[in-house]
């Protein structure tokens, strides 16, 4: 090691203060870009392992092949593995109870199959052969019927049909019954098959409430199977990137065949999708974070360097002074990066993968606690190569050019000057010129305050720097996390009940469903009468997105549009719950001479031609305006008037068992009495549904079970009701998570800016003192140099962070459309925020340099 290395890191290592705080600042930064990273990677890996667990780890879905065919996909070079899956038909269930349910869905999986679904065993073990199956075990459930394990069960299979038996029904569409709840739909047999029960299994990615048939599973094996085509084929491709759909597509055009399906879940997760408004949506906001956080972690070790310049400079001057070269004076503030790299960029990558860490422990142990929240899946610390040289390259090369300008200015300035430090305070009059108003307003200490930061402007910038940079971090990551769990919430379902119950014809009565309201469990129930009838609203009431298609000009007679309208009668009890939670008067609408309604007049619905999620309103009124209300026979296209009802409150809120209308169509929610009333021109196309809610769900659909009639549907959307919520639970915490951690290191930056400023400024204040300043006036100086820190801060990071939200609004655009909602509250809170942390990191630091000794301080020549 030269003279010159020897001589910085003994520099170092007496000002250990400042090498304390550069390294601080130079950890936070890399344990911010490796924590972020590490987190975003680990977050996608939970996704896709749960993804795989609900239903499947495959990529790719060819339907209706025959087994040549799929020997054809197997063999392709793109092709992991191949799992096939025969729809082998329904089987009747003697002795079943359940009248929703009466048959058997009996599907054939090949090895693979087996292996790559996620087929839980509750008991028993998987087929191995063709005459072996295993059952799902909600048949014993819902009824009587019971195979034991070991059983020989012989079925006639067949498939459902209506009246063409080439029109065949598949599990996705539930019993045909009649009005009177008869069971319209006919059943071909086809084959008679013997199977040997080996096990049951829990509920299965093909599980639906509606749906007609218990699933069962056999083994397929290929030698055995027909040459027709009515296999599916779930294909895993070697690689998973945008190449996947040639390879696919490429497949389909070597079996010239439709009907190939993407797993678009999982494939989502891996980054890669098919749908390019999606992918401009990923990849902009993915563009716009990196951007940031860069910004946010160079801007940490740039002022962790910068701030502390001037005493390098001087440090520099004395060994000019006695020899020192240019070269050397350069190298050696190259080196003194090098060392602070080398202690700070290990130990920052330990520090943000170690905070995460420590962070999954505490959701995994504490949180994600035996699926609570519907992710079965635990959460690891996924490491990248990428991430982590990802991390050392943006810190090393930050390092360097935090390095770059000082080495250069200390190789060139001479040693007088660097001694004296007369190039870092260049004072004039037009330099620290403050206004009069200044003195006026506030006082000598404020100007004081204002001239100290204006005679040495180097650190003044870097110090407003790094607060812009905080406030820009947070605002923009703050709108980030909000409108991403914004966008969550309108891609699900939003399904706000357990059960649902209604009549398989409108003569179901309030009497026949009133009893489910009494049941064990059920903590909230809606008894809700509902019919579809019309009204014609005026042109300029009409939705933004029905006046973009292309018949809307047809539909319109006489400056009118024709919308469908849903509306629902609640019973008194679930009204009054609904209005009191949009905030409106119940009272005010059970008055029979002024039908009154509640509008929802906000909704969101994904485009099926764009695949598009929109939010908009679906009619613009205000409340006081009335709808006139028909129903219309379609057969004789005879217009029933029924009356006129008045808007009584609008909302986007949506009480128990709606789903919204789209655009055309209009959601009206009402007392039962008021709507009894009003509809009774139309009672025949009335229809009475109950929705229930459950804190005890094994027992409500028990006793459900047991009760209900053969003319009822019974809807159980209890578990996907519950994944939805846990999911958006689980996605709060990530995002709130991850907006405290963006927080903790916004406000780590500050902290360790203005500290180091104000360390340096120990000889200043001393000077201060000693001319006569009382501690009230330096307490005083220090608070409005505080308010001008802050006000500067402000100044440039509000306008730059509103460009950055819009940029970001713009990226979402491209999937989810939806009215820009300015982030009111974050900016308050930021505005808050920022004047409470510098002026408690002041005062903190301040306290530290009232202790010191006024002669020791203007001695002193370096922290």
């Amino acid at each position: 090691m030269n003279i010159m290395n020897k001589l910085t890191i003994q520099h170092l290592k007496q000002n250990r203060k400042r090498t304390l705080v550069t390294i601080i600042g130079v950890i936070i930064s890399v344990a911010m870009i490796t924590a972020v990273t590490t987190l975003g990677v680990s977050f996608l890996d939970l996704m896709k392992r749960q993804t795989i667990a609900n239903s499947g780890d495959w990529h790719a879905l060819y339907r209706a092949v025959s087994i040549g065919e799929s020997e054809i996909i197997s063999s392709d070079d793109s092709v992991k593995e191949t799992s096939l899956v025969n729809e082998l038909g329904y089987a009747k269930i003697e002795g079943n109870n359940n009248p929703g349910k009466p048959y058997l869905y009996i599907q054939q999986i090949n090895d693979n199959g087996l292996t790559l679904f996620p087929i839980k065993m509750s008991e028993g073990r998987l087929p191995k052969a063709a005459n072996e199956i295993v059952i799902s075990q909600d048949l014993w459930k819902d009824s009587d019927v019971a195979f034991g394990i070991g059983d020989q069960v012989t079925m006639d299979i067949g498939q459902r049909y209506l009246s063409d038996p080439e029109e065949i029904l598949d599990q996705a569409t539930e019993l045909q019954v009649s009005e009177n709840g008869d069971i319209i739909e006919k059943f071909n047999r086809e084959e008679t098959m013997t199977f040997t029960v080996v096990g049951t299994i829990d509920q299965t990615m093909w599980d639906a409430s509606w749906a007609p048939g218990y699933i069962a599973i056999s083994y397929l094996d290929p030698n055995l199977a027909g040459m027709e085509e009515s296999l599916d084929a779930f294909v895993t491709f070697k690689d998973v990137n945008f190449s996947l759909f040639e390879n696919a597509e490429n497949i389909m055009e070597q079996i010239n065949k439709e009907g190939l399906t993407y797993h678009n879940e999982l494939l989502r997760y891996y980054g890669i999708t098919k749908n390019v408004e999606l992918g401009i949506t990923l990849f902009s906001l993915l563009g716009i974070i990196i951007l940031v956080i860069m910004v946010g972690s160079i801007s940490l070790i740039y002022n962790a360097f910068a701030i502390s310049v001037s005493e390098r400079s001087r440090h520099l001057g004395m060994l000019s002074s006695i020899g020192a070269t240019k070269k050397q004076k350069r190298n050696s503030v190259f080196f003194e990066g090098a060392v602070i790299g080398s202690v700070s960029i290990p130990l920052g990558i330990i520090a943000g993968v170690g905070g995460i860490a420590l962070t999954f422990i505490f959701i995994n142990s504490v949180i994600l606690v035996e699926g609570t929240l519907g992710v079965s899946e635990k959460l690891h610390v996924i490491l990248t190569p990428w991430s982590i040289i990802a991390a050392v390259i943006i810190s090393a090369v930050t390092i360097f050019i935090s390095t770059y300008k000082p080495a250069r200015k200390a190789s060139r300035i001479s040693a007088i000057d660097a001694i004296r430090q007369s190039d870092d305070v260049k004072l004039s009059r037009k330099a620290v010129k403050t206004s009069k108003l200044t003195r006026k307003l506030f006082g000598m200490e404020a100007e004081i305050g204002l001239k100290n930061l204006k005679r040495n402007r180097k650190r003044y910038r870097a110090t407003v720097f790094s607060l812009v940079i905080s406030i820009v971090l947070f605002l923009t990551i703050s709108y980030f996390t909000d409108n991403l769990e914004r966008t969550f919430k309108m891609s699900m379902d939003d399904i706000n009940f357990d059960y649902k119950l209604s009549g398989a014809s409108s003569k179901l009565t309030e009497e026949d469903l009133e009893p489910f309201t009494n049941l064990e469990g059920v903590t909230e129930y809606s008894l809700v009468k509902s019919v579809q009838v019309n009204a014609m609203i005026e042109e300029s009431q009409i939705a933004d997105q029905l006046k973009q298609s292309p018949d809307y000009q047809e539909a319109l007679r006489d400056g009118k549009y024709p919308y469908y309208v849903n509306l629902y009668g609640y019973d008194e009890q679930s009204f009054t719950r609904f209005a009191n939670q949009i905030g409106a008067d119940p009272e005010e609408f059970m008055n029979p001479t002024n039908p009154q309604a509640i509008v929802i007049d906000e909704v969101t619905y994904r485009d099926p031609e764009t695949g598009r999620f929109i939010h908009t309103n679906t009619i613009y009124q205000e409340a006081g305006e009335e709808l006139n209300l028909y129903a219309k026979n379609y057969e004789t296209e005879e217009e029933i008037p029924l009356g006129i009802i008045e808007t009584g409150a609008l909302t986007d809120q949506i009480p128990m068992g709606i789903y919204t209308a789209r655009p055309g169509g209009l959601d009206v929610v009402m007392p039962k009495q008021i709507f009894d009333e009003l509809v009774n021109k139309a009672e025949h196309l009335v229809e009475t549904t109950v929705y229930l809610n459950s804190s005890d769900k094994s027992l409500t659909e028990s006793r459900i079970n047991e009760i209900k009639s053969s003319d009822m549907y019974f809807y159980n959307v209890a578990q996907q009701k519950e994944e939805e919520q846990s999911l958006l639970l689980f996605m709060s915490i990530f995002v709130y998570g991850f907006l405290a951690l963006i927080s903790a290191i916004s406000i780590a930056n500050i902290f360790n800016t203005i500290s180091t400023s104000v360390a340096l400024r120990k000889r200043e204040f001393a000077m201060l003192k000693s001319v006569g300043m009382t501690p009230k006036g330096f307490d005083k100086m220090i608070s409005y140099e505080s308010i001008f820190y802050g006000l500067k801060a402000l100044l440039y990071g509000l306008p730059l962070s509103v460009f950055v939200i819009v940029l970001m609004y713009k990226a979402f655009q491209s999937t989810f459309e939806y009215g820009f909602t300015f982030p009111w509250m974050s900016i308050l809170y930021v505005i808050i925020s920022i004047f409470t942390i510098v002026g408690t990191t002041m005062i903190y630091s301040i306290r530290k340099i009232k202790k010191e000794n006024i002669m020791d301080s203007l001695k002193e020549e370096a922290i």
